[in-house]
């Protein structure tokens, strides 16, 4: 089992690689049922893994002039406050049981949820704004992309999903940015959400098997590097409609799995 761990973490760095977003996702199913790795510590290095992808990407978009800084900012520092204290204070004081469900369940019934979300994301193409409405905000505006990010803040901090899939279209809502621009920026916010996360399990007292973790972590950027140079050699609508149709049968076993373990 922890050799296909370790080897699916490759293959989800491939997955991710290849078709630019989503493949993260993966991270705490493989660290829960087929490393032993217990949900809420899976949050933490789920965090991890998602913050250095999206590092890793964000380089490259960047060469590319593909991250708009004025929403980075915007949306990064509430997402980021808020991820630090989910992780620092509301994680680490959860009870042991959420409406009669051990939080072990409770976490892996939530993130089944967000997986099923997830893939009904990635298969949506994304609409592609017709102005730049950003340049002439006004107060609503700012409030509706501050009170998204705060919700993207609570979800990493709870999950340990860097959340892209719902970063992507607020950005592309609230800023128009077009699709490439809105990805780059997204995998910035992601980083720094990540990094924000790590630091608020750190203060928290949480202890990582740091040894085990950046062992994880290489695997999956290797596989991601790899994935970038094939992937453009590939169809990419269609490896994401698989990918998703995939992401959204691993949600729904997830969910039949932990219901079926409360009786």
């Amino acid at each position: 089992m922890v050799l296909l761990g370790y080897s699916l973490a490759l293959l989800m760095g491939l997955i991710l690689g290849m078709i630019g977003a989503g493949g993260s996702i993966l991270t705490m199913p493989i660290l829960v049922y087929l490393l032993g790795v217990t949900p809420m510590v899976a949050t933490g290095y789920s965090l991890m893994v998602a913050g250095s992808a999206a590092f890793l990407g964000a380089i490259s978009y960047w060469r590319q002039k593909q991250i708009y800084l004025k929403a980075a900012l915007i949306f990064a520092i509430p997402a980021m406050i808020t991820v630090f204290l989910t992780r620092a204070y509301l994680v680490s004081h959860l009870p042991d049981s959420i409406i009669g469900v051990s939080l072990d369940h409770f976490i892996m019934i939530l993130f089944s949820f967000l997986m099923i979300i997830a893939s009904s994301f990635l298969f949506m193409p994304l609409a592609i704004p017709s102005s730049n409405s950003s340049q002439n905000w006004n107060i609503k505006q700012y409030s509706k992309a501050i009170t998204s990010s705060i919700c993207v803040g609570i979800i990493s901090g709870l999950v340990g999903a860097g959340g892209g899939f719902l970063i992507v279209p607020a950005l592309m809502a609230f800023f128009d940015l077009q699709v490439k621009e809105a990805i780059g920026t997204s995998l910035a916010i992601i980083a720094i959400n990540a990094l924000a996360g790590i630091n608020g399990d750190i203060a928290s007292g949480v202890v990582f098997d740091w040894s085990f973790l950046i062992l994880f972590t290489i695997l999956t950027l290797s596989g991601l590097i790899f994935g970038i140079s094939i992937g453009s050699k590939l169809q990419d609508r269609r490896l994401k409609t698989l990918f998703s149709l995939f992401a959204l049968l691993i949600g729904i076993t997830i969910f039949v799995k932990e219901i079926i373990s409360l009786f």
